[in-house]
């Protein structure tokens, strides 16, 4: 393959952590350089409608970790040299690179042109801009999850761009945040056309093969050896070396390099222009050609029919996932810019890494005694860090990280992995600080769901006809020494109690109960005839293990917040709660949850989506009001009661709430974004969608 030239600027800027004492830039650049920032107080001229641009002296630190040959990630603090930044005010910043005698900025490279499409700014504003937020009472804040390239439908997140566009100059109505709750890249569910350009991006990225064979031998020999390399070719490297249990895992990331391609892919347009310079999006007739293909049917004649609808399947899906990522990227300058303007905190679910992660004990442990398995884990979570936590708090990762991540993605670069590759594997399985506090108002606790679970491995029998079957519970999501830790980090992050809280909850606390109910009295049982249900569907809700949601509810009565708040996505709708719970000692907490997904996913279409419209008739009918009222018994059994129940046999007790939608439906199940507007004495949650554009409860 011919050497590919990449551009100065691979993805960013994106507006991290943001506060008054300090503002985080992150950037992806394909060249070493010095990189300086310049940040402006701006403010309106009523008399000529133009704005004037005060510089703010601050003090600039760039820590700059090289990643690959041709992969740098930056990560930009400014701090004020007096006082604090201003708050509830227009700051707007410019980024300055100097490579020897050369030097550039945002307008040199192009991104500041007003009329140009790459441009990151709004309106007649010459930067692009962001504001702090001082108030818990008046505030605006976007939420969502799960957005795959080839996802059903169009890219909801760009709706935020939109409204940044029409509302940037008024802060009053103007995001000040945006969270990503999880699954922003799907390294599970990767599409067909996609994996030639990610294995050619790789390759430039970091400057050499990641040489997975060292890992595991196996991969030396044939077929591995081709079907490692091939499209559709790795289900079986996944399953049976690695250990996971994904049924999408054909085109799996492995690499870290691959990893790295799929979020600058995801977050910006440079990549793809990249490829269709180069031609590295290729047909499937092409793909054929080259032998790119994996084809897993007999080439016997008397398969002859068969084959050649398998293969007549192939290139419809092949064809459709094209066409869906021609979509995705038609958006993707509408995603650069909302993510140059916006500071955003980001949080891993399973697919950031992969589907099924830490879902029992068992898949943790096969997993992590894999070295394949282990490894593609580690390197998911190496990729998780440089392009989303570190962002989220600088603070967390300490010097003997990040010379661990320097260091070892030196001898990366040049094909050397094994000198300090179980060091590097073992700090990232053992990281225990995932979790964060982003210093929002309201302050957002974000919680780590799947490094930190609890597996209870005592059996419980499953009944299913006049079957009985030994099954385990479903994990903990937070085990007891994680939530000390999660309480330490809210109140060494100046939080306290008796103020307003948001939680951040990749999987809602409170899911849809007569779903769960569905699933768990119909599907669940069916291990018993064989189906692999543990990973076929996702029994992950707290709600599962009523041990773990009961430490939830205690964990946050013990805070006393003021108000409670709880953002989720994960499972593929929306839906608003409101929960009053009460405990056996008398005292009482105040819940609202609200929940956006899929950013770009849509789900529930066809019979599934046939099958939720039933489910919610049913629920319709079921209760003449969307209140229910449940207790948990001594034995952590979460169960619902008549109301007035009177019973004094349970931990606690609540009384929950589903807030109508659009359409008196309790759920949408079109891609959306949530927007939440935080009041004094209100909350309104608002759903943005390219469907109905603003979707109002």
């Amino acid at each position: 393959m011919n050497s590919i030239t990449l551009p100065m600027i691979l993805s960013g800027p994106i507006v991290r952590r943001a506060e008054p004492s300090q503002i985080t830039i992150w950037i992806a650049t394909s060249k070493s350089c010095r990189i300086h920032a310049k940040i402006y107080r701006i403010t309106l001229d009523k008399a000529s409608h133009s704005f004037d641009y005060d510089v703010i002296q601050a003090k600039c630190e760039t820590n700059t970790i090289r990643m690959g040959k041709q992969l740098f990630i930056h990560l930009i603090q400014l701090s004020p040299h007096q006082d604090t930044f201003p708050t509830d005010t227009l700051l707007g910043y410019n980024i300055h690179f100097k490579r020897g005698s050369e030097l550039q900025d945002l307008k040199s490279l192009g991104l500041l042109s007003k009329n140009d499409p790459d441009s990151i700014t709004y309106g007649s504003l010459d930067y692009p801009t962001l504001f702090l937020n001082s108030s818990s009472e008046h505030s605006n804040v976007l939420y969502g999850s799960c957005r795959k390239p080839h996802g059903d439908d169009e890219d909801t997140l760009s709706t935020a761009d939109l409204l940044l566009e029409k509302e940037y100059h008024n802060l009053l109505v103007r995001p000040s945040t945006l969270f990503l709750m999880g699954d922003q890249i799907y390294a599970d569910d990767v599409a067909d056309p996609l994996i030639p350009v990610i294995s050619k991006l790789s390759e430039e990225l970091i400057g050499a093969r990641e040489p997975l064979e060292l890992i595991d031998e196996r991969l030396k020999h044939a077929p591995f050896q081709t079907a490692l390399n091939q499209i559709n070719g790795r289900q079986y490297i996944m399953e049976n070396f690695c250990h996971f249990t994904s049924s999408h895992a054909s085109n799996h990331l492995m690499t870290f390099g691959e990893y790295a391609a799929m979020y600058l892919l995801a977050w910006s347009p440079q990549l793809w222009e990249t490829a269709q310079e180069y031609a590295l999006i290729e047909h499937y007739d092409d793909c054929v050609k080259k032998n790119q293909m994996y084809f897993v049917f007999p080439k016997e004649e008397r398969y002859a029919k068969e084959n050649k609808n398998e293969e007549l399947r192939l290139t419809n899906r092949f064809t459709e996932q094209q066409e869906a990522m021609i979509s995705f990227q038609h958006s993707l300058h509408r995603i650069r810019r909302l993510l140059a303007n916006v500071p955003t905190y980001m949080m891993f679910d399973d697919h950031d890494i992969t589907d099924d992660w830490n879902l029992s004990f068992k898949w943790k442990e096969n997993v992590r005694n894999s070295a394949l398995g282990s490894h593609v884990i580690a390197n998911g979570l190496s990729a998780y860090w440089a392009f989303q936590g570190w962002g989220n708090a600088p603070q967390s990762y300490d010097e003997k990280f990040l010379w661990l991540m320097k260091t070892y993605f030196k001898m990366l670069s040049i094909g050397k992995i094994m000198t300090y590759q179980e060091e590097w594997k073992d700090t990232l399985w053992n990281f225990d600080t995932w979790h964060f506090v982003a210093p929002t108002n309201p302050k957002a606790l974000f919680l780590d769901t799947r490094t930190q679970r609890e597996y209870n491995m005592e059996p419980r029998p499953e009944k299913f006809g006049q079957l009985i079957e030994e099954s385990i519970w479903a994990p903990q999501l937070i085990s007891q020494k994680g939530w000390e830790r999660v309480t330490s980090t809210l109140f060494d992050n100046g939080w306290k109690s008796g103020s307003p809280l948001i939680i951040v909850s990749a999987t809602p606390l409170y899911g849809m109960g007569l779903i769960e109910t569905f699933l768990h009295d119909y599907i669940y049982p069916l291990r018993v005839l064989g189906v692999n249900v543990n990973t076929r569907f996702d029994f992950e809700a707290w709600k599962y293990n009523g041990k773990g949601f009961t430490e939830f509810l205690n964990q946050v009565a013990a805070w006393k917040p003021s108000r409670c708040i709880i953002l989720s996505g994960d499972v593929h709708y929306a839906s608003a709660v409101k929960a009053a719970v009460s405990f056996k000692n008398g005292q009482k907490l105040t819940i609202n949850q609200f929940t956006s997904s899929p950013l770009k996913n849509m789900s529930f279409g066809g019979l599934w989506g046939i099958l939720m419209k039933q489910i919610m008739a049913l629920n319709a009918i079921k209760r003449k009001n969307n209140e229910i009222h449940r207790v948990c018994t001594p034995s952590y059994f979460i169960k619902e009661v008549s109301k007035g129940n009177n019973s004094n046999s349970y931990f606690w007790k609540d009384i929950v709430n589903y807030q109508t939608l659009e359409n008196h439906s309790i759920m949408e199940t079109n891609n959306n974004l949530g927007l939440l507007k935080i009041r004094r004495r209100s909350l309104n949650n608002n759903l943005l969608n390219h469907h109905h554009k603003l979707l109002q409860p």
